[in-house]
């Protein structure tokens, strides 16, 4: 029996990469949720501490991009897979839970923030490791035709854990304060989603691409240097679009908790469902444009479109997010997320298909972290620029210059895939 034309085995591939990605969006929205709190607890007031907390995101994206490399290059593209994903689970839910025992600032001062980064870390390596596993185990074993929609579904992950976050704050909100002891149960809770991937994942079977190299002998000795020797520029490539597209998304899904909480000043109750529905809205515009892609053709004419109607329209819908209406909250930045979310739909087959099975994990993990270095950056850049700028201009400024760079990569970028020919075994 099967579903999508994929069958049991294929499918529970799929599920356990998709539940990387949901254990990703419930760990960044986590922090995200939690970042005035966070600000007031773990760090020095005013200001500076703000930027300090909200610069842990940068902390996070520089381990995720060593986290790929170094991960990836000794057990993803060595010993397999499945075994990486094993790996990667435990610590990322770990260190990401160990955040809800430091204790105060207060209590311990300039020694929280220094512990904090140091967590952060080791979690973003573990964390860097899910996207370029997790990407080679759901595409290496279904059809090239199949990837496009495939890949939206896993990429939909993140936005699932990103709206469960977001609904299990909201509860505790509603029965504790989170700054007694809401922020640590929240951060605690991380270790609910990694023990059930774990379970999810013991079971799963290696993909046929890997297990066909490791019968052949044909397992890279060294993914790290094969990748930057034959695959440089491809790389560079996938680093510009990633780049850019990642600081769009940090200048909006993460941004908007920070703006919602800190500049419109909403309750936590309030901002925390105005998130959720705006995620909500955003699963849907993932799976569309997973839906659409083999209809427009290949992975590279998809994300084009969608870029370039995603940047026609973000100016008037960013100056209409700060009307100040709540209702114009949730209809601007829902259709900026149903749009961006379209773009992220292709990036799953888009890598896994640019690069060779030799590095792939390390190759995927590296091409979409390294990206996250750049754009992890906005959550601290527009707070800076609005304080002279003003929020409006500043948040413009900083998404239309991102999509610009992300239209001209896409646009000089090679094609992965047409009908046809598959290039995800080579």
């Amino acid at each position: 029996m099967s579903l999508y034309g994929l069958n049991r085995g294929q499918w529970h591939q799929v599920i356990a990469a998709w539940s990387g990605w949901l254990m990703d969006g419930y760990v960044s929205i986590s922090y995200l949720l939690l970042v005035g709190v966070v600000s007031i607890l773990l760090f020095p007031s005013g200001f500076t501490g703000f930027i300090a907390t909200v610069s842990a995101f940068v902390v996070g994206a520089i381990a995720r991009s060593f986290g790929s490399l170094f991960l990836g290059n000794y057990l993803g593209d060595r010993i397999g897979r499945k075994r990486l994903l094993v790996i990667s689970i435990i610590g990322f839910s770990a260190f990401s839970a160990s955040l809800g025992l430091l204790p105060t600032y207060a209590s311990a001062g300039i020694a929280v923030p220094v512990i904090l980064y140091i967590l952060v870390f080791i979690e973003g390596m573990f964390g860097g490791a899910e996207y370029g596993g997790g990407t080679a185990l759901s595409m290496e074993s279904i059809p090239p035709e199949r990837r496009g929609m495939v890949g939206a579904f896993v990429q939909s992950g993140f936005g699932a854990g990103f709206l469960i976050a977001a609904l299990v704050l909201n509860l505790i909100a509603s029965v504790t304060s989170l700054v007694a002891v809401g922020w640590r149960i929240m951060f605690l809770s991380t270790l609910i989603p990694g023990i059930i991937i774990l379970a999810v994942r013991f079971g799963v079977s290696e993909t046929e691409v890997f297990s066909d190299m490791s019968y052949k002998g044909e397992v890279e000795k060294a993914p790290i240097g094969a990748l930057f020797r034959e695959s440089g520029r491809p790389m560079i490539i996938a680093l510009v679009i990633t780049s850019a597209l990642l600081y769009v998304n940090s200048a909006t899904f993460s941004f908007w908790p920070i703006y919602l909480s800190s500049y419109v000043k909403l309750g936590v109750t309030t901002y925390t469902f105005y998130i959720l529905l705006i995620n909500f809205i955003s699963l849907f515009g993932v799976l569309l444009g997973g839906a659409l892609i083999n209809r427009i053709g290949g992975r590279r004419r998809p994300m084009l479109i969608y870029a370039v109607i995603f940047t026609f329209l973000i100016i008037p819908l960013t100056y209409f997010s700060l009307s100040g209406n709540p209702a114009a909250y949730v209809t601007a930045m829902g259709v900026i997320a149903f749009t961006e979310a379209m773009i992220f739909s292709a990036i799953p087959a888009l890598l896994s298909e640019t690069f060779s099975k030799r590095y792939r994990v390390t190759a995927t993990g590296f091409a979409y972290n390294g990206g996250n270095i750049a754009g992890s950056w906005a959550v601290s850049i527009i707070p800076l620029m609005a304080a002279v700028l003003g929020i409006g201009t500043a948040w413009v400024v900083n998404v239309v210059i991102a999509c610009i760079i992300l239209v001209a990569g896409i646009a000089v970028s090679r094609e992965t895939w047409v009908a046809g020919k598959d290039e995800i075994s080579r």
